[in-house]
């Protein structure tokens, strides 16, 4: 039980689209090692403007009903599809385990930053510089009392990535200078998978939604999700880009 000096629990955050907008699909947030859905606030809101419905949930390494909570929001017939789990850091892991084992509802995959080994900060500063170059993001984590500093060092009893068993397409994102989650190892994690993009970014570190360059991260989510509209084939739309 969490002492009577915890800040409550935060709740899921969503982000609906404009007034007057047809919803374009539904994205299910799993956040990583520490975080909460609140955290993703400015990725949701950007793609709620583009007429995606955001809902963010918890940490699924530290409350395993999150799993059960997406579950329901994939089996929600009132959500638009297609249906896309995002997951950070462990939050990829975990979204891999559910396209996995409960493909229903599940029409793609974005991981971001999926670790691939344990990794030790030494301090709170090197853990902020390490997660995010962005200054904004890097204040409101500092400033976040939900937020649970040094959960990214902690062991956790993950699920294996079984992307074999995944059969929708996953849209891969990872900073180049992810020293959480070096490039290299991801990189090997997804080789031979046919059904998987990945996109790097340059000077990107491993929190790439939240990251420095998180408009290009949101903008590559967007051209993923609007091919995915066209078919699962992911059709290019647009010349260059494909």
């Amino acid at each position: 039980m969490p002492s009577s000096s915890s800040p409550p629990a935060p709740t899921p955050a969503s982000w609906d689209e404009p007034e007057g907008l047809a919803a374009r699909g539904t994205l299910i947030v799993l956040p990583g090692r520490g975080e909460h859905g609140g955290v993703y606030e400015r990725f949701g809101r950007r793609l709620a403007f583009d007429a995606y419905r955001v809902r963010a949930l918890g940490d699924p390494s530290a409350d395993p009903s999150v799993l059960d909570e997406a579950a329901k929001l994939l089996a929600d017939e009132s959500l638009p599809g297609p249906k896309v789990l995002v997951g950070s850091d462990t939050g990829a892991r975990y979204a891999v385990q559910l396209a996995a084992e409960h493909p229903v509802g599940v029409d793609a995959l974005v991981l971001v930053g999926l670790p691939t080994g344990p990794w030790t900060s030494g301090s709170w500063e090197e853990e902020l510089a390490a997660r995010t170059a962005c200054p904004t993001h890097q204040g409101r984590l500092a400033d976040d009392p939900a937020f649970r500093r040094g959960a990214i060092e902690a062991a956790v009893d993950l699920p294996e990535p079984q992307l074999d068993q995944v059969q929708v397409p996953v849209l891969a994102l990872h900073g180049k200078d992810d020293t959480v989650s070096p490039l290299d190892r991801a990189l090997t994690v997804y080789e031979g998978h046919t059904n998987v993009r990945s996109v790097t970014f340059a000077g990107g570190r491993h929190d790439v939604l939240n990251d420095a360059l998180h408009r290009t991260a949101a903008a590559t989510v967007v051209l993923f999700l609007e091919r995915l509209r066209l078919s699962p084939e992911l059709p290019a739309i647009a010349e260059g880009l494909a």
